[in-house]
């Protein structure tokens, strides 16, 4: 039997590959239970500069394995509250990843494959790779972020009738309200996933990861606070030996390689 859940390295890129392709990689009880600590791995390690999740076999994820969950555990219903803590640390996993983290998204991304493809800072998808919070056509609510990260990249009124309908959205329609960032061709999903991971791996780790955390701390600041934050960021950049590289390899008119410090 297969591993549900496949890390590789390329250069300074992890690819964390979902691994079920006969579900459509949905998250069975073994993948969950593998998928958080393995991001919380990738997160920490500092020889990895930028994150590309993914699927295998022509899908990203089809949401949580319902039938896989009960099978493995029929007395689920009596402890969902820590079934669920589960799913949520790989939500929280990708959030407080101090570097780029990027979705390469092919096929379905539904439920809470949805949430977790939006969790990402950056999502790269294919023509036929189409989002769907589904959950309202069993009677649900999104539960892995999705009423926080829909509304910050579509507004209000679109996250609400994504939300309310379940009905999927696609490919160019995708990136044209702001779920994806790039369109490719399927066969070129991970050629262009790792090319622009590599192109952020070389980026300062330092900055990536100050940015990323006022970014996230914004949401619940004042502007005030927000300058605060970004005067202690840049003044910890300036500070930095990668400042200094870059200005450095700019007089010099070639890359910059940066260390991190």
């Amino acid at each position: 039997m297969s591993e549900p859940l496949l890390v590789a390295r390329e250069g300074a890129v992890s690819i964390v590959t979902l691994n079920r392709p006969a579900s459509k990689n949905a998250l069975s009880p073994a993948l969950v239970d593998a998928l958080g600590p393995a991001l919380e791995r990738e997160a920490g390690d500092e020889a990895v500069r930028a994150i590309v999740l993914t699927g295998a076999g022509g899908a990203f994820c089809s949401g949580a394995d319902l039938k896989a969950g009960i099978i493995d555990d029929p007395d689920l219903m009596n402890h969902l509250d820590a079934r669920m803590d589960s799913f949520h640390r790989i939500t929280r996993a990708i959030i407080g990843a101090p570097k780029p983290v990027l979705a390469a998204v092919d096929g379905p991304a539904v439920g809470f494959g949805c949430d977790l493809a939006l969790a990402c800072d950056l999502r790269i998808i294919t023509e036929g790779a189409y989002f769907q919070e589904k959950f309202v056509k069993i009677g649900l609510m999104p539960d892995g972020g999705g009423t926080f990260f829909l509304p910050r990249l579509v507004g209000l009124g679109k996250a609400l009738e994504l939300m309310y309908s379940g009905e999927a959205v696609r490919g160019e329609e995708a990136a044209r309200i702001g779920l994806a960032s790039r369109v490719v061709p399927a066969d070129a999903l991970m050629t262009e996933a790792l090319a622009w991971a590599t192109t952020l791996s070389k980026g300062p780790p330092m900055a990536h990861r100050l940015m990323k955390a006022a970014v996230w701390a914004s949401f619940a600041a004042t502007p005030d606070d927000a300058l605060r934050r970004e005067r202690d960021g840049q003044l910890q950049c300036l500070r930095s030996a990668d400042a200094m590289e870059g200005v450095v390899a700019w007089m010099q008119r070639r890359e910059p390689s940066f260390s991190g410090r």
